[in-house]
């Protein structure tokens, strides 16, 4: 069944401004019945918006009369929400890897020269600007920059990367060196390995991390010395 475009906030709505019961709301928004007794509660995780199915065409009032006068009736989407287009622009990177962008550019610049700093830009989704600073090394943080990997560090996918590069190569008339199919499998899985670990020291940090505020109360600064061994003496 076709869900409304936002369909959280579509139940909040609905919640506040009809008569519709909590099933024909749940089950016109795709949700669980306790989710919508959570907004009508005010208990949700997070405080909703509500969003008018009405404007967006996604019910009429005739719908939701007819809704209200019968319990049993299922409400049904008159016009389908438009879908998600994806507008051209720099690839998405989620925030946790953003700082991994300068290593994997100058990866790409020391071993793959023939690139263009629009096809790293296209890789890495980052801009031409911080490109050329890595290239001339007067980025502002040049020093800290280690050249690492992008797959690896899941910047972006081998077969783009390969794809990218062949393409240059194309470009500039370099012949591009022989790939030995069977190394293939050995580089997935060594990338895959070296990515767990990578998640795996991430989550142990994480971990020591909270440990340590929840021994120490939870303060942004660690403790002296001193404060240190008064807090054993006392435990």
């Amino acid at each position: 069944m076709t869900q409304p475009l936002m369909p959280h906030a579509t139940a909040s709505w609905l919640v506040e401004n009809t008569a519709l019961t909590f099933k024909q709301i749940a089950e016109f928004c795709g949700l669980h019945i306790l989710e919508v007794q959570a907004i009508a509660d005010d208990t949700a995780a997070t405080k909703l918006t509500g969003r008018d199915p009405l404007r967006s065409g996604e019910l009429t009032q005739e719908e939701i009369d007819r809704g209200q006068d019968d319990p049993d009736h299922a409400l049904e989407m008159q016009r389908a929400p438009d879908k998600a287009i994806r507008t051209k622009g720099p690839r998405y990177t989620p925030v946790s890897k953003r700082q991994d962008k300068p290593d994997g550019v100058a990866w790409l610049i020391r071993n793959h020269p023939e690139l263009s700093d629009g096809a790293i830009g296209k890789l890495i989704g980052t801009t031409r600007t911080t490109i050329q600073a890595i290239r001339e090394r007067n980025h502002w943080n040049i020093a800290n920059i280690t050249p690492k990997d992008p797959v690896t560090l899941g910047l972006t996918s081998q077969r783009e990367l390969d794809a990218s590069v062949a393409k240059a190569a194309k470009l500039k008339g370099i012949e591009a060196a022989p790939v030995d199919p069977r190394l293939a499998d050995e580089r997935e899985a060594l990338i895959g390995e070296l990515r767990a670990e990578r998640e795996a020291a991430a989550r142990e940090a994480e971990a020591a991390h909270s440990a340590e505020q929840e021994v120490w109360g939870g303060g942004d600064t660690a403790p002296t010395a001193e404060e240190a061994d008064a807090a054993l003496f006392k435990r």
